[in-house]
């Protein structure tokens, strides 16, 4: 008993030389933690089972119904209790295991496009210049339908899969898989709209349209001698340039059919330049509805395809479209 009582004391002696910061340290005892004894209260049981359901082939569904049992067509007040005490502690379970993820519906269609290619990739396909053309929707278009925030890549993936189920051979396609694309092609095909072919009235004449950047040109094509008349003027008095005089007339030069149909047109808007290149397209155009074999050479010549490009406008700030103010520069 003095032996510890001398040992205390030595350590308080010693504790009150050093740092007051580190007292704290060399005071603290440890602590000695003892169980208590506990007496049970009664024998432990395991709880009792929990009935979902009183038909057991009901286990088998997606999702546990809980139905009370019923006797004689009327379910006891005790069922009762217990069914509703069960609908406050059970979890929903949503029908799709995609719920818990930011886009559901967009995972259950890439999981299903999915499926489909395993199930069918073994059926011949064509190539794809000779797989049916479609217009799939748009990414913004499928957004709004869905209502998820779908990236560029994620939608990506989403058309490689259907381009695959496209190129499955058209009569050996499967009715689930045509059911699948149907609901992703655009409600307008554009490779569907074919214009209307241009005829010949009981004139002669072939009537057909062409335009370029603003300018646009109503165009009359007959079978004459090589006459032009534009706005109710020859072409070499409209047109003083003779790279405009060639370009109105390209379409006839090509072929070479100068002197053997008349020419007379109908332009407004735009440029010299824009008028000339409008009534190429329009002067070709009406010459198919006559000779339609002429299309190869005059689609070599440049004739027949429209140039969409448009003159770009001139910016605040700056001189033209993109040049920049000498004070600029410096």
């Amino acid at each position: 008993m003095e032996c510890s009582s001398l040992r205390a004391g030595f350590r308080r002696a010693i504790a009150s030389s050093h740092n007051p910061a580190k007292r704290r340290v060399l005071f603290h005892q440890p602590r000695r933690l003892y169980a208590s004894h506990t007496e049970p209260e009664g024998p432990i049981r395991a709880a009792p089972p929990i009935n979902f359901t009183s038909d057991p082939d009901q286990f088998n569904q997606p999702r546990a119904v809980l139905i009370p049992q019923r006797r004689n067509g009327r379910s006891n007040d005790r069922d009762q209790d217990d069914y509703d005490h069960l609908l406050r502690r059970i979890r929903i379970v949503p029908a799709s295991p995609s719920y818990f993820t930011a886009t559901p519906r967009y995972t259950d269609d890439l999981l299903h496009l999915s499926s489909l290619y395993r199930k069918h990739q073994v059926l011949p396909k064509v190539s794809g210049a000779q797989a049916p053309r479609v217009a799939w929707k748009t990414l913004q278009q499928y957004k709004t339908e869905i209502g998820e925030p779908v990236r560029q890549k994620g939608y990506g993936m989403l058309l490689g899969l259907l381009k695959r189920l496209n190129y499955i051979h058209p009569s050996l396609l499967p009715v689930e898989v045509q059911r699948a694309l149907e609901r992703y092609k655009r409600s307008v095909q554009p490779h569907l709209n074919q214009p209307k072919p241009i005829e010949i009235d009981n004139l002669g004449r072939a009537r057909a349209v062409g335009r370029r950047k603003s300018s646009h040109a109503a165009v009359f094509v007959v079978e004459g001698e090589g006459e032009c008349l534009i706005n109710g003027r020859t072409l070499t008095d409209y047109f003083g340039r003779l790279h405009d005089r060639e370009s109105a007339v390209w379409a006839l030069k090509a072929t070479q059919r100068l002197d053997k149909y008349n020419v007379w047109a109908i332009v407004r808007g735009g440029g010299t330049t824009g008028q000339a290149e409008a009534l190429t397209l329009g002067v070709a155009k009406a010459l198919l509805a006559h000779e339609p074999d002429l299309k190869p050479a005059l689609r070599r010549a440049g004739c027949i395809t429209r140039d969409p490009r448009r003159v770009e406008r001139k910016k605040p700030g700056k001189l033209k479209a993109r040049k920049m103010p000498a004070w600029v520069k410096r």
